[in-house]
């Protein structure tokens, strides 16, 4: 039995494409394993990132890593598929010869013929969209609910489920539309059939992915049918939390607050990507909303959502943001109180908008001022929201235990990015999974302290 270990570089529906890939490895007989710290597998699988410069970097410099571990004899063979490759495939290929195969985002599948592996898997079927890539290594992918079993690699209780792929709009800076094409729907069944498998088999949390999961269904009937696929989905019997990540605020569909104010399972949370607030800043980003409807925006859904926790990117440092603009920005962040927050500072990535028709003229160390600026304001928001939760009995579910804590999340916190709440592990022995009613009582800027002890 060949062991192949996989390495997930880059965003959660990478990772998805990786616990696929697994799984039907393992379903033709190989031993998979993930981001081990000391890949000992025969072979090696890395799927990785080409978003913008440092994720590009940290794929490149992987690659090198393991093509040295070859060179030295210490695994067998190398491959390499993801958005890197889709992206710049003929280069990498020249660059680095020691990759015995190449593959882009949507091919894996050729993967496991070239391994000499049998073409399909033992039993069942291949469910779901297919999407040709736009590199040379055109080839089919099914993102639905595949005929064996995904491999998680995350706990048992909980996984990210990808309702879509690829991305219709056209924001100046964004490369996505690049690498993955038009946006694509998976049928809704499929989406669901995949919940229940996966509630079969223990999980009860689902993460919702999408690079713009609010565009759902709009190629399929012209559309949005979000609200509806969440709606069916809280009513599958054993599904305790849905989370939605990755809204766009153009065009917003408000039947899906209504899903998220009135389902319990469906937490009252939403991963928003804003970008900025000046009107100069949102038209050169063609984002296609202005200042006032993104207030607008915020408002309306705290208004029919009371209580929902919202999470935003913010970008600083765009071509031709001035003082004033991000003035704007630093008064809207100060404005919105925003939950959750992340930020960073613009890279010029080449094919996009903003490269092709822009000067990136605001300096380097004037973009990294505005984002240490602005992350300071945040970090005194996070302090000041995770402290009013000091008191308040909330239901956690525990992820690990580490060191002298249980760690464990509320309904408004998602793995991997968002705070998390620390439990003395010598006063109570906790199950790993499970919800359990915490209170409170101490807070940091990022995180929560709790007992179980009410």
């Amino acid at each position: 039995m060949k062991t192949i270990d996989f390495i997930s570089l880059g965003c959660s529906k990478n990772l998805v494409d990786s616990e696929m890939l697994m799984g039907l490895m393992e379903a033709n007989g190989y031993k998979c394993t993930h981001d081990s710290d000391d890949p000992q597998g025969e072979i090696v699988v890395i799927n990785t990132c080409g978003f913008i410069a440092d994720a590009k970097e940290e794929s490149i410099n992987t690659i090198l890593e393991f093509a040295q571990a070859k060179t030295e004899g210490r695994i067998e063979r190398l491959y390499v598929m993801g958005c890197l490759s889709e992206r710049y495939l003929a280069d990498l290929e020249a660059e680095i010869p020691e990759v015995d195969g190449w593959y882009g985002k949507f091919n894996y599948r050729a993967l496991l013929e070239d391994l000499k592996a049998p073409p399909s898997p033992p039993k069942g079927r291949d469910v779901g969209i297919h999407i040709s890539a736009s590199s040379s290594n055109q080839a089919s992918l099914p993102l639905g609910e595949p005929g064996w079993a995904r491999h998680l690699t995350t706990p048992r209780h909980y996984a990210y489920i990808k309702i879509s792929e690829g991305c219709d709009r056209h924001c100046a800076y964004c490369a996505i539309p690049l690498i993955t094409g038009r946006h694509q729907s998976r049928p809704m069944d499929e989406i669901l059939d995949e919940v229940r498998q996966l509630v079969a088999g223990g999980t009860k949390e689902f993460q919702i992915i999408a690079q713009e999961l609010t565009y759902y269904g709009i190629d399929i009937d012209g559309r949005q049918h979000i609200a509806e696929l969440i709606d069916k989905m809280s009513d599958i019997e054993g599904v305790e939390w849905i989370r939605l990540h990755y809204a766009y605020p153009t065009h917003f569909p408000w039947e899906l607050l209504t899903v998220i104010r009135e389902k319990k399972n469906v937490c009252k949370y939403l991963d928003i990507a804003l970008q900025h607030i000046s009107d100069n800043m949102l038209t050169r980003m063609r984002r296609n909303v202005t200042k006032q409807e993104t207030y607008e925006l915020v408002e309306r859904i705290r208004r029919e959502v009371p209580g929902i926790c919202l999470r935003t990117t913010l970008m600083v440092g765009f071509p031709g943001e001035t003082d004033e603009d991000f003035r704007e920005l630093l008064e809207f962040t100060r404005w919105a109180r925003f939950d959750r927050m992340g930020a960073f500072a613009y890279s010029e990535e080449e094919g996009t908008y903003s490269a092709e028709h822009y000067e990136d003229d605001v300096p380097e160390d004037v973009k990294q001022a505005r984002l240490d600026k602005l992350m300071r304001v945040q970090q005194n928001i996070s302090a000041e929201l995770e402290a009013e939760k000091v008191g308040r009995t909330m239901r956690v579910i525990i992820d690990r235990r580490e060191g002298d804590y249980y760690v464990g999340r509320t309904e408004y916190c998602s793995p991997e990015v968002d705070p998390e709440v620390l439990i003395p592990a010598d006063e109570a022995k906790l199950e790993i999974g499970r919800f359990y009613d915490v209170r409170m009582t101490d807070a940091e800027e990022f995180d929560l302290y709790g007992t179980t002890k009410i």
